[in-house]
């Protein structure tokens, strides 16, 4: 510590304090894992706005990221029929599914009549150019 100090040309008291607070400092490059994401969101739930806010500020993040996690968490844990479409996305998907299966057929059939004319056009070629050979 003391070299760097030199060579900074700053005290080391100076640079022990800036050592300390990088260390204890809130972390806003701090990783979190799913387990300490849920365990944020189960620790505040219970907190009034002023609460939550002084423990974001505390952990170093934004108490927007925290309710996102917390609507990932109810997301993650709702029940099939919650999270299940609703009648008219499920309709309006059956819909575009049954025009996707027609312009599939259609093509389908567009290409093996392309297939089709392909072979005839090739033996038509072999009957008239073998029988000029001869």
């Amino acid at each position: 510590m003391a070299e760097v100090a030199r060579e900074v040309g700053i005290t080391v008291k100076t640079l022990e304090r800036w050592r300390t607070d990088a260390v204890t400092g809130p972390a806003r490059d701090r990783v979190w894992t799913a387990a300490a994401r849920l365990e944020g969101v189960i620790a505040t739930a219970a907190l009034n706005d002023a609460q939550r806010h002084a423990w974001c500020r505390a952990q170093g993040l934004y108490p927007a990221e925290l309710a996102k996690w917390c609507g990932s968490a109810r997301a993650a844990l709702a029940t099939p029929e919650e999270a299940r479409a609703s009648p008219q996305q499920t309709r309006a998907d059956r819909k575009r599914i049954k025009e996707l299966e027609r312009e599939l057929l259609r093509k389908d059939r567009a290409l093996a009549e392309t297939a089709a004319l392909l072979v005839l056009s090739k033996k038509v070629s072999a009957i008239f150019h073998g029988s000029a050979d001869e």
